[in-house]
């Protein structure tokens, strides 16, 4: 009898858990937390992890674990919170991220969240692929053939904003034309609605609103569902809280109200 893609990656994800529980493992240097360590300190937490958060979130069918791994993974970076990377690091290689797609996640982040945070988790990945031998050929090249230039939205997303900021910060308005948009987002080792969910991910983590609506409708164009986006959205309620989802909802509904039918 075959298993669903859902079902396999649901028991890898709570047998990685399972293990954690038996022992303490040190990937980084850093101390990674056992379910029994939750349960000393926080027993109904760990019930609502085992029940609610692994039970449940990412057993909901609108958005592949594939997808939930990369959209925990970019909220984690962008917020800094090592501790959990090492189990997320390896349960995405679990759900399909490959190796090359998680290093574009971390490239990808850096001029999202911050260079320092992509450095953090570069720590956390490279002890993650050191243990699992994944080599180098199996990293993204520097320099690479990029995807194809929408010329005319480019075009348009340039005048708008040059026009806004161009003669205050001209430097900001040539990186943002040249090295994101004519470079980092064309970059083929992460596909455009991957890196369209990534960005929406570390914008909602780090309660970054008013640059959601250009970025959801980025990400929809990119071909992410309006289902799959509302499911993102809930899924991240449980790791950067509740006040930065509420904060991202009305914004999300703007833009699913206002998307052709």
């Amino acid at each position: 009898m075959k298993m669903q893609p859902a079902a396999i990656a649901l028991l890898s994800l709570m047998a990685i858990q399972s293990a954690h529980a038996e022992e303490t493992t040190s990937m980084t240097g850093m101390l990674m937390l056992t379910n029994e360590d939750v349960r000393k300190v926080a027993p109904a937490l760990e019930a609502y992890t085992q029940s609610r958060l692994l039970g449940d979130v990412w057993k909901r069918p609108d958005l592949a674990p594939r997808d939930r791994s990369i959209v925990t993974l970019a909220a984690l970076i962008a917020r800094n919170q090592t501790i959990e990377m090492p189990f997320h690091f390896n349960l995405a290689l679990d759900n399909g991220v490959k190796p090359r797609e998680i290093s574009e996640i971390i490239t990808h982040l850096a001029f999202y969240a911050g260079w320092g945070n992509a450095m953090s988790a570069i720590r956390v990945a490279k002890d993650v692929f050191a243990a699992r031998h994944v080599g180098v050929d199996q990293f993204p090249a520097v320099s690479i053939t990029l995807l194809p230039l929408n010329e005319a939205a480019e075009a348009q997303r340039s005048k708008a904003v040059q026009e806004q900021f161009g003669s205050s910060f001209p430097g900001m308005a040539q990186y943002t034309t040249d090295v994101l948009f004519r470079d980092l987002w064309l970059r083929p080792d992460l596909a455009p609605r991957d890196r369209s969910l990534v960005t929406v991910s570390a914008l909602i983590a780090n309660g970054q609103t008013a640059q959601l609506t250009p970025h959801l409708n980025r990400a929809m164009d990119n071909g992410l569902t309006q289902a799959q986006a509302a499911e993102a959205i809930t899924h991240l309620a449980f790791y950067v809280g509740w006040p930065n989802v509420f904060s991202a909802m009305p914004v999300a509904k703007d833009v699913f109200a206002k998307r052709p039918r």
